[in-house]
């Protein structure tokens, strides 16, 4: 089954290639859903959580079942393989370090007249982390979302993730999320995940902001919540971007390009774009031979007709304008001299320079949270960090001259808006 090729240009555009940009970033089946089952759950807690958990993960849990077990945790723990633990914190250190040095700190600054001004930054209380599980344990975004909470400072880290029949999570999983700081783990995935945390129930304090990627019915879920808690951003199905020219290497894009497809919710997109006829050939002949090795070969064969474009452009220039109308999610630049080309990105969640940064490091070990924006909303938003588990709040210390220094100012704007008691609320200090 050989990959869709289009050419494109800025004069002439291409059906095909604008019905793959126009991707929409939430599922009106699922946004369906998600209304349906959230209203259950605020209005009846535990219990529809339970019924939901069995309708569409099929286990049966109870309320006093929901929550992970300390004997479970240590029970994992010590299934899990060394070289495992060594990768676990491996990984862990290099996103603790990371997101350390991306934090904003306080500073101040002097007012006009002899006081200061600045901002403040404190973590939030209690944090919910959705982890994925339905087609593999996702270890790594454990690391990459209760780590920066752990930084942070947030002393109560809640994580969701779905277990299987057996009422069991995968040990890796757990032994992860105990090293990245969670405090709390429970057993719960899909729409009632959000739910839980969103609203709380009896038994379960509710948090103050969701994070974390998922599929189509989880992404539904975190918009129709927003409000009732803050949220990180739309986090959904897989994407990767590739612009590439004639020096890439057709074995390393075709790899790169699958690697997004096999994640399995089947929403994933793939996209190449290439200044390279020659390129496109040869990664359309090397995508066959790649995706026949894998594991995942059904979840692949999916996103290889229905979510992946190779993209022939007549220079780089018109292919990065094309990527940045895509404004993918993950984005490889393989061409000649990429950190020239760094510059030129104005829309991606992260971007991967050169030949030797598959986009696999970024999933799981260089450092950044692989926590992204998805369905084109790196246009709007920017991957996780440290601080989006921090509040900031401003201040303003100012003197007595300062104030009198800004009486004639407040007087004007008092008048232009009609609030003659914020004016007053200034003035009577002089009189």
């Amino acid at each position: 089954m050989k990959v869709k090729c289009e050419t494109w240009s800025r004069s002439k555009g291409s059906r095909t290639v604008a019905r793959f940009l126009d991707r929409p970033a939430f599922d009106e089946a699922a946004e369906a859903s998600a209304r349906k089952v959230l209203k259950d759950i605020r209005a009846n807690g535990n219990a529809a959580v339970v019924k939901y958990a069995k309708a569409f993960d099929g286990v049966e849990l109870t309320g006093g079942t929901l929550r992970v077990k300390k004997a479970e945790i240590t029970r994992a723990r010590n299934k899990v393989d060394g070289r495992v633990k060594d990768a676990v914190r491996e990984s862990y250190k290099r996103i603790t370090a990371f997101a350390r040095k991306g934090m904003k700190k306080d500073w101040q600054m002097p007012s006009p007249r002899g006081g200061t001004l600045g901002e403040q930054f404190r973590p939030l209380d209690r944090v919910g982390v959705y982890v994925p599980g339905g087609a593999a344990p996702l270890a790594s975004t454990a690391l990459m979302t209760a780590t920066l909470a752990r930084v942070a400072g947030v002393p109560e880290i809640v994580a969701c993730t779905p277990c299987g029949p057996n009422k069991k999570v995968d040990p890796v999983l757990l032994y992860a999320m105990e090293s990245a700081g969670v405090t709390e783990m429970y057993k719960v995935g899909g729409i009632q995940a959000i739910g839980l945390m969103a609203y709380g129930t009896t038994s379960i304090p509710k948090v103050q902001k969701i994070v974390g990627p998922g599929g189509t019915y989880v992404t539904a879920a975190k918009r129709q919540v927003y409000g009732e808690v803050a949220l990180d951003m739309v986090a959904g199905p897989s994407e990767i971007a590739i612009l590439a020219d004639e020096t890439a290497d057709a074995r390393f894009v075709a790899a790169d390009l699958l690697s997004q497809a096999e994640h399995g919710t089947g929403h994933e997109k793939a996209l190449l774009v290439t200044s390279s006829a020659r390129l496109a050939e040869a990664v359309q002949a090397e995508l066959v031979v790649q995706a026949a090795e894998l594991s995942r070969q059904e979840c692949v064969k999916d996103v290889m007709q229905n979510g992946m474009l190779l993209v022939v452009v007549h220079n780089l220039d018109e292919g990065m304008e094309l990527i940045n109308q895509f404004a993918p999610e993950h984005l490889e630049l393989l061409v000649r001299e990429p950190k020239s080309w760094l510059k030129k990105v104005e829309r991606a969640g992260a971007v991967f320079v050169g030949a030797w940064t598959p986009e696999a490091v970024g999933d799981f070990v260089a450092g950044p949270s692989h926590v992204l924006p998805t369905g084109g909303t790196a246009a709007l938003f920017s991957g996780l960090t440290a601080d989006d588990f921090r509040r900031r709040s401003s201040f303003v210390a100012f003197t007595r001259a300062d104030l009198q220094d800004a009486i004639p100012i407040i007087d004007v704007f008092g008048d232009i808006e009609g609030l003659d008691a914020h004016a007053r609320s200034a003035r009577i200090r002089f009189e």
